[in-house]
């Protein structure tokens, strides 16, 4: 690897020692780490995208050709997938976002080397390799916060990489552009990945990165679209001929789906806080009950219980009987639970939508309104959903806008993420990722590190 990065730092020190502007030598250097580490952003997630579907549509080969094989490779898979992170990567395992929150808290010269734990090529490999054998045996996993530790710990590694006479780049802002341009490329949502950065991994002033993150952002963007196209996460669902007074469901589903994001958050948190002191052979015993318990559902109810939840979201925007039976919520709730407290790789974002939107149709049956009515509903579910869970209720709407495109829509959505992160609230005044966060803190110091302390070799980027 040495042999072919190195003639290209020769070639970079030799042409930046050929210009005589300091400014513009310096902006130019700063700004080359971000598109190059934008544009490999953009083609990992691609090819990411399309491992991960793969594996998504082997379950459903099994499933379809000898369901009751799901006893025994659902078991295997999440036992191997937690052996995988457990053993070669554990700051691999989750969905990766309290990973890249507490390197961006920890990237001081004091902390370098947590950070390099957090994020790294290593990370990748089997944060990737872990996530694709847990989907494969049924997990209710994402992909989308994996991708955003994956982009965290390409834009790091490329910090990483630059010579020591190259400009310096602030660590933080570089691994903060990098999950927003994961973000970005997972879902095909540019300014979700925008609002993502700032609302949810930092507080510092727009002005100090805003080139680096939109850079960023529309690199990884332009990458995943030239490779997969310009498409939509999920479609065009009918919104149009809305009631007047639908806007009361909006509150209603907002405020449910807020609660449940929340209290799964809770429950995964309980677990987790409970198997701390687990022996290995504990775990596995555990781990081997949650793969059955899956399996079972899968088996003897509903199918649909599986996976990321793709599925069930486009079932209920874009067909006519958007009937979804009434423990579907519960199902994917509890899916996500038993999947995410193993300790393997696998987001939380996709599981979190489908929560939402099952809660949202369910709910839209009981209210018996009409298919357009219902489907804003089903929006209004994955923005109260995603927003319990993650506390971020402008990038849930914004995210769920970008997925959809229903611009006529965004004041309901925005109304729907409020009241959710209000009921949320009732039940924990953090999200899931901030308490996460602080474990992963809480390994290399004892006390809150000030999340708006200055990095010590922090400079203002490009």
């Amino acid at each position: 690897m040495r042999r072919i990065i190195n003639p290209i730092r020769n070639r970079f020190k030799h042409v930046y020692e050929q210009l005589h502007n300091e400014r513009v030598k310096n902006n130019l250097l700063q700004a080359i780490p971000f598109w190059v580490a934008s544009a490999i952003t953009g083609l990992i997630a691609v090819i990411y995208t399309r491992l991960f579907a793969a594996a998504e549509r082997g379950t459903s080969w099994v499933l379809h050709h000898g369901s009751w094989m799901l006893f025994i490779i659902a078991p295997v898979c999440f036992i191997a997938s937690w052996w995988v992170v457990n053993k070669f990567s554990p700051n691999a395992k989750g969905s990766g976002i309290p990973q890249v929150m507490a390197a961006m808290e920890l990237a001081t010269p004091k902390y370098i080397d947590k950070v390099n734990k957090l994020l790294s090529l290593r990370v990748i490999f089997f944060k990737i390799l872990s996530s694709l054998i847990m989907v494969f045996g049924g997990g209710v996993i994402g992909r989308e916060g994996p991708t955003i530790q994956i982009a965290g710990s390409v834009f790091r590694v490329i910090n990483q990489w630059l010579p020591s006479w190259w400009p310096k780049i602030s660590k933080r802002n570089m691994i903060m552009a990098g999950a927003a341009a994961g973000l970005a490329a997972a879902f095909n949502t540019p300014l979700g990945g925008v609002v993502f950065a700032v609302e949810e991994l930092t507080r510092t002033h727009m002005s100090y990165f805003k080139t680096a993150l939109f850079t960023a952002v529309i690199i990884a963007g332009l990458t995943a679209q030239g490779l997969l196209g310009p498409y939509l996460y999920l479609g065009y669902p009918d919104v149009n001929d809305l009631s007047n007074y639908i806007f009361f469901g909006v509150i209603v589903v907002g405020i449910i789906s807020g609660l449940f994001g929340s209290i799964m958050s809770r429950i995964m948190l309980s677990i987790i806080s409970w198997m701390k002191n687990f022996k290995v052979s504990q775990r596995v015993m555990y781990i081997t009950a949650c793969a059955l318990v899956m399996a079972a559902f899968a088996f003897f109810i509903n199918e649909r219980a599986l996976g990321s939840g793709k599925e069930i979201m486009t079932h209920a925007l874009f067909t006519a009987d958007k009937h979804l039976p009434w423990y579907m919520p519960f199902a994917r709730i509890g899916g996500s639970v038993l999947s995410f407290t193993t300790g393997s790789a696998g987001g939380i974002f996709a599981p979190a939508l489908s929560s939402g939107a099952s809660i949202g149709a369910v709910l839209a049956e009981w209210f018996n309104v009409s298919p357009t009515n219902a489907n804003l509903l089903i929006l209004a579910g994955m923005v109260g959903f995603l927003t319990g869970v993650t506390r971020t209720p402008f990038t849930s709407a914004i995210l769920v806008l970008e997925m959809t495109d229903r611009h006529n829509v965004i004041f309901h959505l925005l109304l729907a993420g409020m009241m959710a992160s209000l009921a949320a609230y009732l039940i924990d005044r953090h999200s899931l990722y901030d308490h996460l966060k602080m474990q992963y803190i809480h390994d290399v110091h004892h006390e809150t590190i000030p999340v708006d302390g200055d990095d010590d070799d922090d400079e203002e980027d490009a």
